[in-house]
């Protein structure tokens, strides 16, 4: 059973998405502010996490910002209609997906779901020997599925469920084009939509998180208007 961490300062989101994912068979931990979650997880890490933004005390960005120091777990954001820049910068920050306020309970759901499995393909519970599970080298990119392992010239890179699936994705035909649909059947649950811009924000945050373990790499290039492509170097 999955234990979801919701964390909300609006009791009733609290209250009727509890009810709805334990009906769905989760275990559900529910907090009303950003320290009294970081209190707990530091006892006890969820294998996921929805973060309101606007919190009181610690705001789901600042939380985030903490999760990532130490953990890859997937996230969520509630996001407010019009908070266009808060889901940009939450996914450039390492978020996993976004979720407008007001939503669908079972939207939802299917995304928590799709994000689940991923995590435990790319945790172990697949296949050992299955192609896509062994170690993959591309030049100076080593990806290890089994245990979400990145390497690049030797330096350890960590990657969100996501971000380690598009990059997998990209590398694995090296001079061939992905297009963002491409990308998004990748990345997404084929019941759940996002957009062109949710793709280029993860791109965007998986360049940078390169770059910091080498400032000159630039395996990943952007055909404007078609998708991206991996260069192997």
């Amino acid at each position: 059973m999955s234990k979801i961490a919701l964390v909300d300062d609006d009791r009733n989101i609290l209250t009727s998405v509890a009810m709805t994912l334990e009906a769905e068979g989760f275990e559900v931990d529910t907090y009303n502010d950003g320290q009294t979650a970081l209190d707990a997880f530091n006892k006890r890490m969820p294998d996921m996490a929805v973060l309101d933004i606007k919190m009181p005390r610690m705001d789901g960005m600042d939380l985030l910002q903490r999760l990532r120091q130490k953990s890859s777990m997937p996230v969520i954001f509630l996001t407010s209609k019009d908070d266009e820049i808060d889901e940009v910068l939450g996914l450039r920050m390492g978020a996993d997906d976004y979720v407008k306020k007001p939503f669908s309970q079972r939207l939802l759901v299917e995304r928590i779901r799709a994000l689940l499995r991923r995590q435990d393909a790319i945790s172990g519970e697949a296949i050992p020997d299955a192609e896509e599970n062994k170690v993959m080298v591309r030049g100076d990119l080593v990806m290890d599925p089994l245990r979400h392992a990145v390497k690049w010239k030797g330096n350890d890179v960590s990657l969100t469920v996501t971000e380690f699936l598009l990059l997998q994705a990209l590398a694995q035909r090296p001079g061939f084009v992905k297009s963002r649909d491409q990308l998004m059947d990748v990345a997404y649950d084929d019941q759940v939509y996002v957009d062109d811009r949710t793709i280029d924000s993860h791109i965007k945050r998986l360049r940078k998180k390169m770059r910091q373990a080498d400032e000159e790499f630039s395996a990943i290039e952007t055909l404007y208007g078609i998708g991206y492509r991996y260069n192997e170097q």
